[in-house]
């Protein structure tokens, strides 16, 4: 299994919940849900402004 930073997200109660319905509703976990919909919102930046360098110098 590949090992994958961590990184911890807060957000209020209500929209957790609502994210687990989503996630249920898609067949997904929470984590992958919100994995798509990364991916989904930076696939929408780089159509619209190109492509974002894979570089790990902000982290």
């Amino acid at each position: 299994m590949k090992s994958y930073p961590r990184f911890t997200l807060r957000v209020p109660q209500g929209m957790l919940t609502k994210l687990a319905y989503t996630a249920k509703f898609n067949g997904r976990t929470k984590n992958k849900e919100i994995e798509m919909l990364i991916r989904k919102h930076i696939n929408e930046f780089e159509r619209l402004y190109g492509t974002i360098p894979d570089t790990e110098e902000d982290e």
